[in-house]
């Protein structure tokens, strides 16, 4: 059987796995947290917009984290509906794409194979013509979200993966905001994939210390248990490396 026919696509919320038989795409999702917490900042955002992404992002997470994995694809269709529906409206708002990203990302998780390999296509597509729009929407949700994108898909031929990019984006959304949980996460979670652990602790310690954003404190302390779980993995890892040299 073809690699792309076998692939797969999960979510990840610490370090990725050795790959088995199938190939698996080891996808991760920019969080509610990543979204929903930078609304206030985006004054420039019309404020239609962001009533809808805030009405989406709320049945997002209702979704992704309180589903059952095996009834998460037919709960995203009526998401995916609402994305449209918002793009639509508002089809000049990188707000509602990166919103339309999430959601198609969050599907291919959840479903796997060819579809989810397309729709990752289009989410990146999405997040692309955000970036032309304004690429500091949702305080650098866009490069956050295409640096894991570019980080965890695999590469040609099978679809766009590409490290370099991936750094690339990733630490452009550190530049937008240096101390932004998600982003020094989703950096971490890069560079311990890349085996550069010592500057992966450094920025989940940064993720660790920020401190709770008023209203989102139930996703922040996610962020938290997620940034502390990946430092275990770390750890064991580079004490898996010391003991045999």
């Amino acid at each position: 059987m073809e690699p792309q026919k076998t692939a797969t696509i999960k979510l990840l919320t610490g370090l990725s796995t050795n790959m088995d038989n199938d190939m698996k795409i080891h996808l991760v999702i920019a969080s509610f947290s990543l979204l929903v917490s930078m609304l206030p900042q985006s004054f420039a955002a019309d404020a239609g917009v962001m009533a809808g992404v805030d009405t989406l992002s709320h049945n997002w997470v209702k979704v992704n984290y309180f589903t059952p994995k095996q009834k998460r694809v037919a709960a995203f269709q009526p998401l995916i509906i609402q994305a449209k529906a918002l793009l639509d409206r508002y089809p000049d708002a990188p707000e509602a794409m990166i919103m339309g990203a999430l959601v198609l990302s969050s599907t291919a998780a959840a479903e796997g194979g060819l579809d989810a390999l397309v729709k990752v296509r289009q989410a990146r597509r999405l997040l692309l013509q955000a970036e032309k729009i304004n690429p500091k929407a949702l305080d650098g949700a866009i490069y956050t979200f295409l640096g894991s994108l570019y980080a965890k898909v695999p590469g040609w031929p099978v679809s766009f993966g590409d490290q370099n990019k991936a750094r690339e984006y990733l630490q452009k959304a550190l530049k937008i905001d240096p101390k932004n949980i998600d982003a020094n996460y989703f950096y971490a979670d890069f560079l311990a994939e890349q085996g550069e652990y010592a500057e992966a602790v450094t920025h989940l310690q940064v993720a660790l210390q920020a401190p709770l954003r008023a209203g989102h404190e139930d996703a922040d302390t996610g962020r938290r248990h997620e940034a502390v779980r990946m430092l275990d993995k770390i750890n064991v890892k580079r004490g898996r490396e010391i003991s045999t040299h």
